[in-house]
């Protein structure tokens, strides 16, 4: 097999761009001396103390190499490159650090343990450009000195060519009319890299959407209370998201509710309000997530029954290859929400695996648990796999928090019960604000039954009891097994 050639690709900044100048960077093939100067943007983290971050993306293929020098930082004694699982050990100077990347990854490097003012570093896997030539094709061409506008507008161009049609969106700052572009069935959507959308997107009662590129949807200037989205998706199926970015959606970056067939591949996503979570889904079946970053200040991935206008429960649904980083909240939660005012719904069939943990920073007692499954609303959870977490030192939090609950703040009644729940192969780095973990029912009628623990690991050694687990057995929780 022929080795890859080190190439790079980087991409436009257009004028008006939110930069962040933390952080000087250039990037360069190996093997090469020219070095190419990379821009940051800024992203703002964290609801309780809103700070702003800095956030950088290109593309590679072979092996490239990362300079990083800290204009406003003084002596530099100590980098992190996060995840850790991932291994990349940086070269540093007093002032200036060095790394090499022969894979694609999304890091957050992070300068004398400050994780909220870090840089994210998002180097990508080259990507192929669609054709935008052809009648099926319609170019909303560039401008990288003022902005244009987009929305339903245009939806009349599109309607009148075949389905299958493309629309392609080049460089340039584009303001969505009325905040929200609802999108038309049977269309893909393709942002080039450079092109940013001030606003959020919604597609209801449709299907055969497909949204992607490496362009970016920016929410930060709408306010907390005009709970914007940036993708909202209702009653549809057969859905694609890939290669995007959302820069501080005021609520959810993407919103699922009664859809079914979606992919979610290789977003990234900041949050810095409250109810800001990420990637939430209401009623919706066989979904997959993968290759994405989340760092929300709200729950990072929420998987819930009924919910708003949306009936029924949900299934079939994996996170893998994910990292995620929890400001306010749980980086994985299940359950809160059903159908009530009936018989409650059935969460059922989840996965999530090989997922990395970077931060669960949460200290209301009723919302800790790095992986959560708070049964509530009459729900039924059952038969969820938490496969290969690695868990790094978090702010405050739990580790498991499998319980049936009254949450009097959301649920007008207790959930049904936990049932058949596979936690294997997890990795814990120990940190200074971990509680124990619970595992309880609400009743004898509403309890937790059948949860096993295999390779459950502390710091790098196996635990083998529930006691070395850190993990509290409540009252109405039977069959709970450690191996």
């Amino acid at each position: 097999m022929a080795q890859k050639r080190n190439q790079l690709r980087m991409y436009p900044v257009p004028r008006g761009a939110v930069l962040q100048e933390d952080y000087c960077l250039r990037v360069r093939p190996v093997g090469t001396q020219d070095w190419q100067e990379l821009k940051t943007y800024r992203v703002k983290v964290d609801m309780h103390d809103v700070r702003c971050a800095s956030m950088a993306c290109f593309d590679f293929e072979g092996s490239v190499e990362v300079e990083i020098t800290f204009p406003k930082f003084y002596t530099v004694y100590r980098v992190d490159i996060r995840p850790l699982s991932l291994g990349i050990r940086a070269r540093a100077e007093a002032k200036r650090i060095t790394f090499t990347l022969d894979r694609p990854a999304n890091l957050s490097v992070e300068v004398n343990k400050d994780r909220f003012h870090n840089l994210h570093l998002f180097a990508g896997a080259l990507e192929e450009l669609p054709d935008k030539t052809g009648d099926d094709v319609l170019v909303v061409p560039g401008s990288m000195e003022r902005p244009g506008f987009l929305g339903d507008g245009i939806n009349e161009q599109l309607e009148a060519m075949p389905e299958g049609r493309t629309l392609y969106v080049e460089p340039g700052i584009y303001y969505i009319g009325e905040c929200v572009w609802h999108l038309p069935s049977h269309t893909h959507i393709y942002l080039e890299a450079g092109a940013i959308l001030i606003g959020g997107l919604a597609l209801e009662h449709g299907e055969g959407l497909r949204i992607d590129g490496r362009g970016i949807l920016y929410l930060a200037d709408f306010a907390r209370f005009s709970s914007i989205n940036g993708i909202r998706l209702n009653h549809s199926r057969d859905i694609l998201l890939e290669g995007l970015i959302f820069i501080n959606p005021p609520h959810y970056t993407v919103s699922l509710g009664d859809c079914e067939d979606v992919t979610i591949r290789n977003i990234k996503s900041f949050s810095c309000e409250g109810w800001s979570d990420g990637l939430d889904m209401m009623s919706s079946r066989r979904v997959l997530v993968e290759d994405c970053f989340l760092r929300t200040s709200d729950d990072c991935v929420a998987i819930y029954g009924s919910r708003w206008d949306n009936y029924g429960g949900s299934r079939e649904i994996t996170v893998r290859r994910t990292a995620l980083w929890a400001d306010v909240a749980h980086p994985m939660m299940i359950g809160t929400h059903g159908d009530h005012a009936h018989e409650g719904d059935v969460i059922e069939e989840i996965l999530f695996e090989d997922i990395d943990v970077l931060e669960h920073h949460e200290f209301q007692p009723g919302y800790l648990g790095v992986m959560a499954i708070n049964a509530g609303d009459k729900n039924l959870v059952r038969n969820v796999t938490y496969r290969r977490i690695r868990i790094e030192p978090f702010e405050h939090g739990k580790v498991l928090d499998f319980q049936v609950k009254w949450n009097r703040d959301y649920n007008p009644a207790p959930g049904r019960g936990i049932r058949d729940i596979l936690v294997e192969k997890v990795n814990i780095m120990s940190g200074d604000g971990e509680e124990p973990s619970v595992i309880a029912g609400y009743s004898q009628e509403f309890s937790v039954r059948g949860i096993e623990i295999r390779d459950f690991y502390r710091d790098g050694r196996k635990v083998e009891s529930l006691e070395e687990a850190g993990i509290i057995v409540g009252e109405c929780a039977e069959d709970i097994r450690i191996q």
